[in-house]
């Protein structure tokens, strides 16, 4: 029996010293029936030329402009014919046998839509890495962390989370879904640009009844902030804004209303912060993070396309599946006031996978 077909997708956007650093990595991947795909999204630093000459063996497709993460993916997909997508960040490296056991993991449960191999820091490999770690989790506030991550907090990897199982989102930076449930969900939603983005696909798939897991037999390094550093008030507004368009595309309209409140009141504190803290950029980011949103709250314009407005109409409703992965307590306040930096100083009662 043949091996289902996987496509690793890398989508480029200027990032010719990483395809040269990392491409050698993947293209050792020992998955017998694999396809990568460099994916650009208008770059201007020869990157695409580069691998024509050097790897031509590797599927490129080009967007004709830069259309962000959700714009840049839709469009490259599209393009793809497999059973297995891997969207693949261009600053990570991988081992040989990374992709097998997700796979196996994934074959296992015909509701298994997507799964997140663990990811730790390409810098300090024995550390975790910010985006992803070992499986996303969300707060009842929806604030996104991760097992290994808190907020800024990162831990060594000991060996701590070695489990398999349900998640909650598993990161963009490197991660494995099914083509069927990619087109099911009408893949990533524009209007997020980038950040956040795979937690709404992740969020609604499980609004549909279908699961997201962590795989810890394989691991991925990251170098992380290629694109956008933490520093960036471009990446503090997306960060603000999306996580806001994160609660009211999934949430049941009256939990979305009064989560959102409740967020624009803690939102407001982190501007404080950042003012206190001499960050006005980002103060200013965190404002025009609220004003946006309000604004497409009430703009007729709508991005969706008709698969992802069919897929949201059955999301208005809270089931056990969406449950997993979540924590039912803030973040936020056992991070900054109970001093609980990391995840097994959660109350394990509360965290639900």
């Amino acid at each position: 029996m043949q091996a289902p077909k996987v496509a690793v997708v890398i989508l480029n956007w200027n990032g010719l010293k990483y395809l040269r650093d990392f491409l050698p990595s993947v293209l050792a991947s020992t998955w017998p029936n694999l396809e990568v795909v460099v994916g650009d999204n208008g770059s201007s630093d020869g990157s695409i030329a580069f691998v024509r000459t050097v790897y031509p063996s590797i599927t490129i497709i080009e967007n004709n402009d830069n259309y962000g993460f959700t714009g840049g993916y839709n469009r490259v997909l599209a393009k793809v014919e497999a059973d297995y997508y891997i969207l693949l960040n261009s600053d990570v490296e991988v081992e040989p046998g990374w992709i097998e056991p997700v796979i196996a993991q994934m074959e296992s449960d015909e509701l298994i839509a997507a799964a997140a191999p663990k990811i730790k820091s390409f810098l300090q490999k024995d550390y975790f890495e910010h985006a992803g770690a070992a499986g996303g989790f969300i707060d009842k506030y929806g604030y996104p962390f991760c097992r290994g991550r808190i907020f800024f907090d990162i831990e060594a990897d000991t060996g701590q989370y070695e489990q398999a199982g349900e998640i909650f989102w598993a990161s963009g930076a490197a991660m494995f879904i099914k083509k069927k449930c990619w087109d099911l969900a009408g893949g990533f939603d524009e209007s997020f640009f980038a950040h956040m983005e795979e937690i709404d696909l992740c969020w609604r798939l499980k609004n549909m009844g279908y699961k997201v897991v962590y795989c810890p037999q394989s691991q991925v390094y990251h170098v992380g902030g290629g694109t956008l550093n933490a520093e960036n008030p471009f990446k503090t507004y997306l960060n603000f804004r999306n996580n806001l368009l994160l609660l009211k595309n999934n949430l049941p309209f009256w939990k979305a209303f009064w989560v959102i409140t409740i967020r624009f009141f803690m939102d407001l504190l982190a501007l404080t912060r950042f003012l206190m803290e001499g960050k006005r950029k980002d103060a200013w980011a965190v404002s025009r993070a609220h004003q946006n949103f309000v604004r497409k709250i009430f703009s007729p314009k709508d991005r969706k396309s008709a698969s992802q407005k069919e897929a949201q109409s059955s999301i208005k409703h809270l089931n056990s599946q969406t449950q997993t992965g979540t924590y039912s307590r803030s973040i936020v306040w056992d991070f900054f006031v109970g001093k609980k930096n990391k995840f097994t100083d959660l109350e394990q009662r509360d965290l639900h996978y």
